[in-house]
């Protein structure tokens, strides 16, 4: 069966049913362009697995906002066959079940899940019966409350305070572990678990008692790494391996496993700090570190002969942190090589290592996100798949078929199932995620030069542009990073706005991923300056070659984004209205409270010896002839760019007589409001519509329109 579908911009189109941009379920053409309230009520695909005979996928869906958000674990029948929920929560667990897991006999299911205080690992049986969680006690090596100095001290607490007496006189505290993260060999007899050192009940003590000073960079505590027999629940600690360990990865043979550790208290503040530890299962006490492995080591996999690992580490060309290369590190000669260098596209984390001696990893190249083959000597060779932009691309560990989940192209998120990278592939059957009877925008690829560069933009035009030489209102969107990219992928926001008949204009300026390390590094020392005039000439061109109102004009953006907004802000009275959510304004403060500086030292250096560069990539250094109405959205717990940068740029419009508004969110920490703004699953029931509302009503004063 065929239909016809109408596409973002007006035009009709013959299109199977898995293709139509207006989305298609259950024979039914979309209804109607989604409300602020529908962006409520959209479900979310997350990690994806297949199971080792290649029959079934594990897949996490998130809850919508509007039903809390919670995750929870279905199975999906690759023949085609109707999904089902597989765990549940009981009343009081706000976050669900995820980080999902197959036994290797596929017999089993491992996934993490809050129940009670405290997040732990849970075995679920195939073949029926109730999850049950293992009993990770251990006894407690760290307690703060028996520190030199401790507040209050033994000789104060008093009989009341002291701890009961043990059943067991001399027996040591034990406490139950909190799981932040595991995997399970390959054999299926071991799986090695990161866990936080537990609280002990002194330092419960000291917390009721309000002797819970902070000092900070001292704790204590950290992400440790502990084995767990799967078989008899013996649990044990690998001691030679120092906190806070980041991931695990497992030898093919089940004999080793990698350990690739952050390091505890913001050292990497300092410096790159990350260190890479072999633990042998032979000789678990005595841990080895890697030799020549880069500080800046991320995700290690490894190679099919396992001879050497796979590892994704920092360019080598000069590139903002973050900007990586991948390597293969021959465990014998500790030789590293580079396997990417000069790639003009960009690595994006995602390694498998396939049985032919090749790597799969996901990459961006312009617009487009996905998994690429990278063979030693070569330059990564992106799969060509339907979806625009593929998240996840995963298999099992015989790489009996492949499962990528992604969107774009107007399509909403879809999971689909393949034999192999590159070939034909189908889409399975999901839960409902709330597409059903909603519409869709379709983007379309524009590029421009400006200084000497191509830049590359996306345009997405509601049905009324250009209709008896009508010209539309134009909302542009500034990513966030600099070190980020739009892609192709489904964005509800946008369709929002395209239901309103405004057209959406993104951009990759120069700083941005998938152009090569060359490109991501171009804005270094001139954040506001080139960059900010890629945009304005991406908005010169479509304003001369689309039907856009010249005088119906905003902007908005997040975090970089939003710093963008703050440096239009000062620099240009072309926009009528300016959203910035979670800026950066101020680069000294920025820098002296945010959770880590060592990105932005390699833009500008320390601000103390380089002020004046400091203040020139500055929005506030820039304010002086702002006049455009500014809404900025802040979350109250952002860590990456707090709160006072958004109260300072408030302050100074607000002082200069600018329209603006101020809006903090309680709870909010940067991603999280991020992705409740732009329509994905939030804990925040709220947080998301209102900041949607204030934006739709803003932006539709200054087209002059009526708010809803």
């Amino acid at each position: 069966m065929r239909w016809i579908c109408v596409q973002a911009g007006g035009a009709a189109a013959l299109l199977s049913a898995a293709a139509c941009v207006g989305g298609l379920a259950q024979g039914k053409v979309a209804a109607h362009w989604p409300t602020n309230e529908d962006l409520r009520h959209l479900r979310a695909m997350g990690s994806a697995r297949l199971s080792p005979n290649g029959t079934e996928v594990l897949l996490e869906v998130t809850d919508s906002t509007a039903d809390g958000a919670a995750s929870h674990l279905w199975l999906v029948d690759v023949a085609g066959g109707e999904p089902r929920q597989l765990t549940f929560s009981p009343e009081g667990d706000k976050r669900g079940e995820r980080s999902g897991q197959w036994a290797p006999d596929g017999r089993s299911v491992f996934f993490l899940a809050k129940r009670g205080e405290r997040v732990g690992l849970f075995r679920l049986p195939m073949d029926g019966g109730e999850a049950r969680r293992f009993a990770l006690k251990t006894p407690v090596t760290v307690d703060a409350s028996k520190s030199p100095g401790a507040i209050p001290p033994e000789s104060a607490r008093g009989p009341a305070a002291a701890p009961a007496p043990s059943p067991d006189k001399g027996k040591p505290e034990e406490a139950e572990l909190e799981v932040s993260g595991f995997a399970g060999s390959p054999d299926g007899k071991w799986i090695a678990v990161i866990a936080r050192d537990p609280e002990t009940a002194g330092e419960k003590r000291q917390k009721d008692a309000k002797a819970d000073a902070s000092w900070v960079d001292h704790d204590q505590h950290g992400e440790r790494l502990w084995l767990l027999d799967s078989a008899t629940g013996k649990l044990t600690t690998v001691a030679g391996v120092p906190a806070d360990v980041r991931s695990i990865a497992w030898s093919r043979d089940g004999a080793r496993f990698a350990a690739v550790v952050e390091g505890p208290n913001g050292v990497s503040d300092l410096r790159p700090a990350a260190t890479a530890w072999m633990v042998s299962m032979a000789d678990i006490a005595h841990p080895s570190l890697l030799e020549n492995v880069p500080a800046t080591v991320g995700d290690v996999v490894w190679a099919e002969d396992g001879r050497s690992l796979l590892l994704e580490a920092q360019a080598k060309a000069d590139a903002p942190p973050g900007v990586r290369d991948l390597y293969r590190y021959t465990l014998a000669t500790r030789d590293l090589r580079d396997l990417t260098d000069g790639y003009s596209g960009s690595i994006a984390g995602g390694m498998v290592a396939l049985h032919d001696g090749a790597i799969a990893a996901k990459v961006e190249e312009g617009f487009r996100t996905g998994p690429a083959i990278v063979r030693d000597g070569k330059p990564p060779e992106m799969a060509k798949e339907p979806m625009r932009t593929v998240d996840r691309a995963t298999t099992n560990l015989g790489q009996t078929g492949w499962i990528l989940v992604g969107s774009g192209g107007g399509h909403a998120q879809e999971l689909l199932y393949t034999k192999t990278l590159g070939a034909e592939t189908r889409v399975l059957t999901t839960p409902p995620m709330g597409w059903d009877d909603l519409r869709r925008g379709v983007g379309r690829e524009i590029r421009w030069t400006n200084e000497g560069l191509t830049i590359q933009g996306m345009l997405y035009l509601p049905e009324k542009a250009g209709v008896g030489g009508g010209k539309v209102p134009l909302i542009v969107d500034v990513h966030g990073g600099p070190t980020g990219a739009f892609s192709d992928r489904h964005e509800p926001l946008y369709d929002l706005f395209l239901g309103r008949g405004w057209a959406v204009l993104v951009m990759n300026p120069r700083g941005s991923t998938g152009r090569g390390a060359a490109f991501a590094a171009a804005n270094k020392d001139d954040l506001g300056g080139a960059d900010l005039r890629d945009l304005m000439a991406g908005v010169d061109f479509v304003v001369r070659s689309e039907a856009i109102d010249p005088g119906k004009l905003a902007l908005m953006g997040y975090s970089y984004g939003g710093e963008m907004a703050g440096f239009v802000e000062g620099q240009t009275d072309r926009f009528r209205a300016i959203v910035s959510g979670a800026p950066v304004t101020d680069q000294f403060s920025e820098y002296g409270t945010e959770q880590g500086s060592w990105y932005d030292r390699w833009f500008y250096g320390k601000p103390w010896e380089h002020a004046e560069a400091a203040v020139r990539q500055s929005p506030l250094g820039h304010v002086a002839g702002a006049k455009t109405p500014m809404l900025l959205l802040q979350g109250e717990s952002d860590a990456t760019d707090p709160l006072g940068q958004s109260q300072e740029m408030y302050r100074v419009l607000r002082q200069m007589g600018v329209a603006v508004d101020l809006v903090t969110y309680p709870r909010e920490d940067h991603g999280p409001l991020a992705r409740g703004i732009y329509g994905m699953p939030s804990t925040e029931p709220w947080h998301g519509f209102d900041a949607r509302q204030r934006i739709l009503r803003m932006f539709a004063k200054a087209f002059g329109e009526a708010p809803d």
